[in-house]
Parts: structure tokens; sequence; C-alpha cells
């Protein structure tokens, strides 16, 4: 039986519902997940080398540097990709950059391709040009041919070593005093002139003889030698010695006597001016170097090393 149709739902509403369906757009890909796997996995590399870098010692970061260098024994038997035009150098190597003024920079590197007889044999020839040179001023100059008596030149294990030393009544410094003489001004501005184009850093050390000051004196041979060599070294530096070639000043009052027979001798009393051999003075600075890294690698606990998995990355 049909329903009855009433009024009421004659004048119902109708609601009509429209779904609009939205085009996607194409997938953007995923490029950027990639980039950024990157540069964290760069990131990481990099934090633990720097890690690396603070555990190791400086022996171990010399071994690691010499493992890349063309000469350097390797473990296997393939050279490694240091050599040509780019070959490295070991940051704490002997041959190695060293701290030098800018000025200086190509003559260490200079100094250092060459081995020790090779600096010693080009020594030897400028020493005996230099030696010549000062004993021919003294003989052309009137004016300073008495003072060449005061004048002794040899050759140390050091360098050439040149000396001003006193004699019986002719003293180079007053008695007790460390202002020097004209006549030994004259001879220091002599020995200036003939050493300044030599690349040898220069020694200057001052010697007394054995006699002694008062009992109570706060003024001694040590200070005289000391003050000595430094007044020496002053009209060096006046008469165009560069003031970079001083490699020392000593004071050596009475410890290394000219004459050791006759301690109170005059001759006792001189100032020594010694060109050093080049190989001397590197090998001075390769001595420090060594010292050093081993003082540093004292301090600095060696990392332990455990047995570890291949293919296992591992943090501290």
């Amino acid at each position: 039986m049909a329903k009855k149709q009433t009024k009421s739902d004659d004048q119902a509403p109708i609601i009509i519902i429209k779904k609009v369906k939205k085009s996607v757009g194409s997938h953007h890909g995923g490029a950027w997940k990639v980039a950024y796997a990157d540069f964290v996995t760069a990131m990481m590399a990099f934090f633990l080398l720097l890690w690396l870098l603070g555990v190791t010692t400086d022996e171990q970061k010399k071994d690691l540097a010499a493992y890349f260098l063309p000469t350097a024994p390797s473990i296997s038997d393939n050279t490694s990709g240091s050599g040509g035009v780019m070959g490295g150098t070991a940051l704490s190597d002997e041959n190695a950059m060293s701290e030098s003024t800018p000025d200086s920079l190509s003559e260490d590197t200079e100094r250092q391709n060459k081995t020790d007889g090779e600096l010693d044999k080009q020594d030897e020839e400028a020493f005996k040009a230099a030696e010549d040179e000062l004993r021919q001023a003294l003989e052309s100059v009137p004016e300073l041919h008495e003072l060449s008596k005061h004048l002794l030149i040899d050759m140390t294990p050091e360098g050439l070593r040149i000396q001003i030393v006193d004699r019986k009544g002719k003293p180079m410094f007053s008695l007790g005093s460390a202002v020097p003489l004209p006549q030994t001004k004259k001879l220091l501005a002599l020995i200036a002139g003939v050493i300044s184009n030599l690349p040898n850093k220069v020694s200057v050390r001052g010697h007394t003889d054995s006699k002694k000051y008062g009992s109570f004196a706060a003024y001694t041979n040590w200070e005289l030698s000391a003050d000595r060599s430094n007044a020496s070294r002053r009209v060096m530096l006046t008469a165009g010695l560069d003031t970079m070639r001083i490699e020392n000043v000593q004071g050596k009052a009475d410890r290394e006597p000219l004459v050791p027979m006759e301690l109170d001798s005059p001759r006792n009393r001189r100032i020594s001016i010694i060109l050093l051999k080049q190989s001397v003075v590197l090998g001075a600075k390769r001595a420090e170097r060594k010292l050093k890294r081993k003082k540093s690698g004292a301090h600095a606990a060696p990392p332990v090393l455990k047995k570890r998995e291949e293919g296992v990355i591992y943090f501290p």
C-alpha cells in the first residue's frame, strides 16, 4: 500500500552535495634528501677528524704525514699520491717549514735542501775569504796595522772565531769598565763590515781574567764579561751588522781562559766573535724541535688502541 504524500513532504528542501576532485601535482622527488645526507656525512667525518687530531701526539702525526711522502718508506709497495709538484711535507718533519720570518723563509729552505757537508764546504770558502779580507784591511790601513796584534783569527768546531784580546799595558776596555776604547770600536766596525754580507749567525762572547772584585762586591766578572760582549754587539750594529744576524750574546767570565797556565794574563781579557757554521745552527734547531716534540709527547697521554672490527665506525 503506497504511503500517502503529505504537504510537508512536498515542501522539504532538496540538498545536493557536489564533490570537487583536486588534481594532485607530480611527485617532486628526493634529491634534497640525498644532498642533506651527504652534508651530514661530511660534517660527521669533519668532527671525527678533529677528534683524531686532538687525541694523537706529534710523533703519531709525523708518522702519518710521513706515510704520504713520496720518499718515505711505505707499508705497502705502492707509492702515495703526493708525488709531483703537489708533493706534501710532514708537519713535524725536520725539513718542513720552521718558525722563520718571511724575509728568511727562502734562505732557510735553500739551506735545508743542502747537506751539512755542502754547507760546511760553502762556509769554509766564505770564512777563508773573510779572513783574507780582514787581514788585508789591517795591513793596508796604517792606523789599523798596530791593532792587528790585538786580533786572533782561527777555526773552531763552531765556526770562524775572531778574538780581540788585551795586551800588557794596552787594554781594549778600561779596567773594570764595559765601555770600549776608540781602538776597540775601530776593530769592531772593521769586523762588522767584513762579515755583514755573510749569511752566518754571529755569537758574541765576553771573557775576563781571574782577578776578583772585592769579597762583598755586587758586580763580578760575570756581569763585566756580559756587559762587554753586549757593548761590542751594539758597536757592530751601529757599524751596519743586521740585528737578525746575532744568535746570542754571552758572558763567560774567567771560565774559558785563552792562557790557562796564567789565569791573570791580560790576554784572557778578550771579546770573541764567532761566525757560526750554518750546519751548527741548523743542528741546534733540529735538536730544539726534537726536544719540544719529546716534551709534548710526554705530557699528552697516548690514545689507547683497542682491537676493532673491520667495517665498524667507532666514536669517542
